[in-house]
């Protein structure tokens, strides 16, 4: 016979979070992240080609490249 408890599922475990919740990200005021210059840069790039599109990985690689030289 089959008995219900031996195919009893178990309770899934509940998940908590780490006690801290992670640190929140405090810019300074008139600074624009690596990532989104870079990314104007790259859209600026893409818009003097008339909006051709199949060179994103050209632009986005002149930009770092271009951002990089100013930051030194």
């Amino acid at each position: 016979m089959n008995d219900p408890k031996l195919h009893k599922q178990p309770n899934p475990k509940t998940v908590v979070g780490p006690k801290n919740p992670p640190a929140k990200i405090t810019m300074m005021a008139g600074t624009v992240p690596l990532r989104d210059k870079i990314r104007q840069r790259a859209y600026e790039l893409y818009e003097s080609r008339d909006l051709q599109p199949g060179q994103d990985v050209q632009d986005w690689l002149r930009a770092e490249q271009e951002i990089s030289k100013q930051k030194r």
